[in-house]
């Protein structure tokens, strides 16, 4: 046998027993990849978080440049400055962003002893509107208060965050009690306090606001879980309501026939606005005429930087820039189901479906009306439109999903473990530099560093 150098002979190595084959997992596709990774994002804690916070505020952003663009002819017709109506959206806007940044950091206790005296200032407003001399008739209707110069208010905006807050706080201290089994505490005081709102709007004439509410008094009802029968009949005395009102305004019964209408004037109505709006999205194209390049702002669509925002976006950004609207007004719907959906805090559950019921609501009868397919409310589109009294309740209400969605239990901790992106350095220490005796204080990204040389170094 021969030996080895040493003189000792070889050692006889056992022959390698092969492994067991380990079936490898099936690769995804890049598809099932993407969906994998995409539902992951969506289930994070933060998510609902996330999608109110940027997207209200792209949405506001996207907004301020479009009032900007759409408002300039009007502003030059009226003799002003060309970015008149810009400045006095950027100056509702700030203030809104601070009621914004506000209501996101207050408890949910200050937001439901709130609701009581909000609800007592917009019932006080409204019906100061119809004070001769005080209250202002814009566009026929008469809803607005002169806060002296160019400055005025439409005290229906805050009816909405009114109602939002107080209903959310009746029915959830009704479902403390246990009292929500009872169809008269259902019913008792919501509607008919909801009837008084809605009331001093229609002594006003604007309609298109008293079905907002309305749909937040059923989103309200629908959220306590009303029984089918009671839910039926509430909206059947809506309805009735609702028809003899329009068929009691020739306005009204104008504005009905003008759905889906092509041709400027369809028997005795005048669908100028409507067929011009349409006018407005099909030039746009998919990638529109460009920002600052539409035609229909001149003179051709009224309310063109109000109302019929969405039309001179479709016709300067195109299907590309419509369709980034909807998602974000998508996005923002669905972050705030979820918050509803996943709280145990019956207050927060009621107003984060209200908030998401007026905003939702409103987004579709405004866009509806610009695409033809339900009549002209004058509603403006949440966030997006000129108008500082609409702008500022809304903004505090999307403050309040802000609160709500930082208040979930599992975002709560998600938050609290969340580190800067410079590192935090080491708690605790005394003296320059030194932390316990240990040495010298070290950031933590160095330390993240150093550990993955180490790491590398020893593979």
């Amino acid at each position: 046998m021969p030996s080895s150098r040493t003189g000792r002979p070889p050692v006889q190595r056992a022959p390698r027993r092969p492994r067991p084959a380990v079936p490898r997992p099936p690769r995804e596709n890049p598809v099932q990849r993407f969906c994998t990774r995409a539902r992951r994002a969506w289930d994070r804690p933060l998510t609902a978080y996330y999608l109110i916070a940027g997207g209200s505020v792209l949405i506001t952003v996207l907004g301020l440049v479009m009032v900007y663009s759409a408002s300039q002819i009007t502003a030059l017709q009226l003799s002003l400055p060309g970015s008149y109506f810009f400045r006095k959206q950027f100056l509702a806007a700030l203030i809104g962003g601070a009621l914004l940044f506000a209501a996101s950091r207050m408890p949910v206790k200050l937001h439901r002893a709130l609701a009581y005296p909000i609800l007592a200032g917009a019932v006080f407003l409204m019906a100061l509107v119809q004070v001769p001399g005080i209250g202002m008739a814009v566009n026929g209707n008469q809803n607005w208060i002169s806060l002296g110069g160019s400055f005025q208010i439409q005290p229906s905006e805050f009816g909405k965050l009114a109602l939002v807050l107080w209903g959310a706080d009746l029915i959830a201290r009704k479902q403390e009690r246990r009292l929500l089994t009872q169809w008269k505490h259902m019913l008792v005081p919501l509607v008919p306090v909801t009837f008084l709102l809605l009331g001093l709007i229609m002594l006003g004439g604007d309609m298109g606001t008293a079905i907002i509410l309305t749909a937040i008094l059923f989103g309200l009802l629908w959220l306590a879980g009303a029984p089918t029968r009671l839910f039926a009949g509430v909206l059947s005395a809506a309805a009735l309501i609702g028809v003899v009102l329009i068929k009691t305004s020739p306005n009204r019964m104008a504005r009905l026939a003008c759905i889906g209408a092509t041709e400027p004037k369809t028997g005795v109505a005048d669908c100028w606005q409507a067929v011009h709006g349409i006018y407005a999205l099909a030039s746009g194209g998919f990638f529109g005429s460009g920002l600052g390049a539409s035609v229909e702002k001149w003179g051709q669509l009224p309310e063109a930087h109000t109302d019929f925002i969405f039309a001179v976006t479709g016709e300067e950004l195109g299907l590309a820039g419509t369709l980034s609207v909807l998602a974000l007004f998508a996005a923002l719907g669905y972050a705030g189901i979820r918050v509803a959906g996943r709280t145990e805090d019956p207050f927060v559950r009621y107003a984060a479906g209200g908030v998401t019921t007026w905003i939702t609501a409103q987004a579709v009868i405004n866009i509806g009306a610009v695409l033809g397919l339900l009549p002209i409310a004058g509603v403006p589109l949440p966030l997006f439109s000129y108008g500082g009294s609409a702008l500022l309740p809304t903004m505090f209400a999307i403050g309040l999903l802000i609160a709500f969605a930082r208040d979930e239990p599992a975002a709560r901790a998600a938050l609290a473990t969340r580190q800067p992106r410079f590192g935090r350095k080491r708690a605790g220490g005394s003296g320059a530099g030194r932390v316990s005796g240990r040495g010298p204080r070290r950031w933590n990204t160095m330390r993240r560093r150093a550990s993955a040389a180490r790491t590398s170094g020893e593979r």
